[in-house]
């Protein structure tokens, strides 16, 4: 009866923290890994659910962890090594149809550090303190990253979708 129950979770809840963990990691593998991992410890610590409302949030939080777990093996988020410029030409109002599957593949060309403080300050909604904490920077270094991120990301978009005119 319970891996019935499990079953039932995983179907309901597996195509979402897939996404989730798609923010952070760009191999497959990884995701699948990091996907197999937060399964098991939601699986092995559910008895520390405190509110059944709050269990997908809480199944994410543990799939966003284990994400970050995986980059920080490979990563030093104190680092930034691409030269941040500054826009030569702002947002237009001129919009095209930029959807959300664009811009999350747009996140796969930039920095990782800058990537990983962005899903979790704008996607997941994590203040720079609890960034900080979570990927042992300061809070100087989380914003710094995010403002990079920002930067580097209205620059693929002006320069992908935006007509240039000579």
């Amino acid at each position: 009866m319970q891996r019935d129950a499990q079953r039932q979770v995983y179907e309901q809840l597996a195509p979402k923290l897939y996404a989730s963990c798609k923010r952070y990691l760009k191999q497959e593998e990884e995701i699948e890994e990091a996907l197999a991992d937060a399964f098991y410890t939601i699986f092995t610590k559910l008895d520390q659910l405190k509110e059944l409302g709050a269990f997908e949030g809480w199944a994410r939080k543990i799939a966003v962890n284990q994400c970050l777990a995986t980059l920080k093996k490979k990563n030093n988020f104190n680092m930034y090594l691409d030269d941040v410029h500054t826009l030569s030409q702002p947002f237009t109002d001129e919009v095209t149809n930029l959807e959300e599957e664009d811009l999350l593949n747009l996140l796969n060309h930039i920095p990782e550090g800058c990537k990983t403080v962005f899903n979790l300050f704008v996607i997941e909604g994590y203040g720079h303190k609890e960034i900080g904490k979570m990927l042992q920077i300061s809070e100087g270094t989380s914003k710094s990253q995010l403002n990079a991120a920002k930067t580097k990301l209205k620059e693929l978009v002006n320069a992908l979708y935006y007509k240039k005119s000579n």
